[in-house]
């Protein structure tokens, strides 16, 4: 949705291969078919992503290099504000594991 979602349909009217990194795969599915629909491209995918999971972060990161030749373009668009406090399964902050540690995870995973 948002920002995330305008980005991934200009790249994918662009003719690139777009994928899109979502926690939820029924919205992050809805999503795809829409932006194929509209650009006609089917080189769109959906990945799962949670971002306040780095075992979430590890897993997408390693699936990418798997399975991508290249990876040209990267937008770290995830993050959350005004949820209540709450500590993740690996005893992280939620916020901060969203906004700040998984994002710089995956960055630095997907570097090569």
């Amino acid at each position: 949705a948002g920002i995330g979602k305008c980005v991934a349909m200009d790249l994918a009217r662009r003719n690139a291969r777009t994928i899109l990194a979502c926690r939820s795969r029924e919205r992050g599915q809805a999503a795809v078919e829409e932006i194929r629909a509209a650009t006609g491209n089917p080189a769109v995918v959906l990945r799962l992503l949670d971002t306040s999971s780095l075992a979430s972060v590890r897993a997408f990161a390693a699936a990418v290099l798997r399975e991508e030749s290249r990876l040209d373009v990267l937008v770290n668009n995830a993050g959350v504000t005004g949820l209540p406090f709450a500590i993740t399964s690996e005893g992280l902050e939620q916020t901060f594991a969203t906004n700040y540690l998984g994002p710089f995870l995956l960055t630095n995973l997907l570097l090569g």
